[in-house]
């Protein structure tokens, strides 16, 4: 099963578009990892026609808040649906299991003892200030981190999120995760 974690940095928030809707703000840029070659890249709005062949060939899309933020943002930009990719969500993982939403942060460091590089408000700014590799840094780490995260629920059947200096453990039922979904996109494939 060939998997992509992913995860979107943008130019600006909802603030600055006045709605809370994904679609409506503007990509800095995208990081992924690319489970068919065990590697990590980004890609800068200019740079999307390279990331749509990826994509097309992908089982299954992985990120954190992605169904609510990240697929609805980047389908904006893609000539066709990647609504049509299995995706799984872990945010909404742990809110259909634990019955609330958390931080990323909460859970790597729980889960994986280690802590995010910054926030997104960080990212956006360092983005407007030009310091794009910090920006492209900063993603790299939040997938590598997501992907930790994916890798540990899948063996464990949990994540572990730390709050007010207790570690709790979220149970999480991963049996179907990995099931494939039958989806062909070709949209900027040539034929």
């Amino acid at each position: 099963m060939r998997k992509v974690v992913l995860d979107i940095e943008t130019k600006n928030f909802f603030p600055d578009v006045g709605k809370n809707d994904p679609a409506l703000l503007d990509i800095a840029l995208v990081a992924i990892h690319d489970s068919l070659t065990n590697t990590y890249s980004s890609y800068t709005i200019e740079e999307l026609p390279k990331l749509w062949p990826i994509l097309e060939r992908i089982d299954m899309l992985i990120g954190f808040n992605s169904d609510h933020f990240d697929i609805p943002l980047l389908n904006k930009y893609y000539p066709g649906d990647l609504t049509k990719i299995k995706s799984l969500d872990i945010l909404k993982e742990i809110k259909d299991s634990y019955g609330r939403r958390m931080r990323l942060n909460q859970l790597t460091e729980g889960t994986l003892g280690k802590n995010k590089t910054g926030q997104g408000d960080d990212a956006i700014n360092w983005w407007k200030a030009g310091d794009i590799e910090r920006v492209r840094a900063y993603c790299l780490n939040d997938v590598k981190l997501t992907k930790e995260l994916y890798d540990y629920a899948l063996t464990n059947n949990k994540l572990i999120f730390k709050e007010g200096g207790a570690l709790n453990e979220v149970k999480l039922d991963t049996s179907k995760w990995e099931n494939p979904n039958n989806h062909k996109l070709t949209f900027s494939l040539p034929f």
